[in-house]
């Protein structure tokens, strides 16, 4: 390992010569439009740039995951190292503006952070690997994931697991934010939606008194918050989302309440979630409204040890690169390999701003360590350093 860490340094120096050809990536798929479930136009972008890199193989599966494989020197008689970023982005086409802002040391654009910093690393990494000098003995498959975020409910990287016909040797998840995130499990979590209607198709009964639906909802926040909730095993609500109405002077016909339940074990985050049907079931009853709950993300719990080598050689290669590793749990593509006994972390790619907003903004410097400590786990991998006895 001690040889890894030497090199380091001379990895984020080098990387810089490329810097123009990163960030080239970055743009051009990043100007593409990838919305959950209309990824397709931004797939077809990072398999052109992959060509353009020299990848050895490329293509598509059944979910339209973009998949491009660097062939090392035992071919297929080594299992493969998977990285996977995911392709989707929150924002459409028509919903805002996909021109991209290159300053000197920043990218602003929406998704540059989420994730669309690491798709650009993907895309350019048989370039980076081949500036560096590196042909590792493990095949690299590199996988833009389709329908990750929100309702997509991780469909992409789900499908590509199931249907990958070799053993995966370990995995890596690149997320955009935040370089120093490290992470090698991920709660139970449901992610739901509380929808209000106060007028419903079909219905002839009308209230004595016309309800808001905004005011319903807020009912249902009571009642959450009135859940006692344990320490042990952990579990909290969180409410994210609210909205309804149409203008000022209007009672809200209608309103939407978006919420996550977050446990390390997945019994109580089933458990929580069937109070909560009750308390819509009952407050719906009480004011005689379309109070109705649905499931948007279902997250199975899973973890990998402290001491797995892998986390271990992880924590060891960010603090060679003087980055302090934070951990947390990761609600990526992390917990479907964890959950199907796969090893993998999740990795951050660099620092920024405006995360989730139109004008987000990711710095260029910390992005070179950030491929860096990518880099170097990829050799610890591939030297065996990270397999469990």
């Amino acid at each position: 390992m001690d040889d890894i860490l030497k090199k380091l340094p001379f990895f984020v120096d080098q990387l810089k010569a490329i810097k123009e050809t990163v960030i080239s990536s970055i743009v051009l798929i990043g100007q593409t439009p990838g919305p959950t479930f209309g990824e397709e136009a931004r797939a077809d972008q990072f398999l052109d740039r992959l060509s353009c890199e020299g990848i050895d193989e490329a293509g598509k599966d059944g979910m339209k995951n973009a998949i491009g494989i660097i062939k090392g020197k035992n071919g297929a008689s080594s299992d493969p190292i998977l990285l996977c970023a995911h392709l989707d982005t929150l924002f459409s086409d028509d919903d805002v503006d996909h021109d991209y802002i290159v300053r000197k040391n920043s990218i602003t654009g929406p998704g540059v952070l989420d994730n669309t910093v690491s798709i650009g690393i993907l895309a350019t990494l048989p370039t980076i690997l081949r500036h560096l000098g590196i042909h590792l003995s493990s095949d690299i498959v590199l996988a833009g994931a389709t329908q990750s975020l929100g309702r997509g409910n991780l469909r992409g990287i789900r499908h590509l697991l199931n249907t990958w016909n070799r053993p995966i040797r370990s995995g890596i998840i690149m997320e955009g934010e935040k370089l120093g995130h490290f992470s090698y499990y991920s709660e139970g979590i449901i992610r739901g939606e509380i929808s209000c209607d106060i007028s419903p198709k079909g219905t002839f009964f009308t209230p004595k008194y016309k309800p808001n639906a905004i005011l319903i909802l807020n009912e249902v926040i009571n009642e959450l918050l009135g859940l006692s909730l344990p320490q042990r095993p952990r579990c909290r609500i969180i409410i994210g989302t609210l909205s309804g109405g149409h203008k000022h002077g209007d009672i809200a016909v209608s309103a939407r309440l978006g919420f996550e339940i977050q446990s390390d074990s997945d019994e109580m985050v089933k458990d929580v979630y069937e109070k909560i049907e009750d308390i819509v079931e009952g407050v719906g009853h009480e004011h005689s409204v379309a109070l109705k709950i649905e499931t948007i993300t279902v997250q199975s719990a899973a973890s990998l040890k402290y001491g797995h080598p892998l986390v271990k050689c992880g924590v060891a290669i960010m603090r060679g690169l003087g980055v302090k590793p934070v951990s947390g749990s990761s609600e990526s593509e992390l917990s479907v390999f964890l959950s199907r006994n796969i090893p993998a972390i999740a990795m951050g790619m660099t620092t920024g701003k405006n995360a989730h907003l139109e004008n987000a903004t990711m710095r260029i410097n910390p992005m070179f360590i950030g491929i860096a400590q990518i880099i170097g786990l990829l050799l610890a991998i591939d030297k065996g350093l990270c397999d469990e006895q």
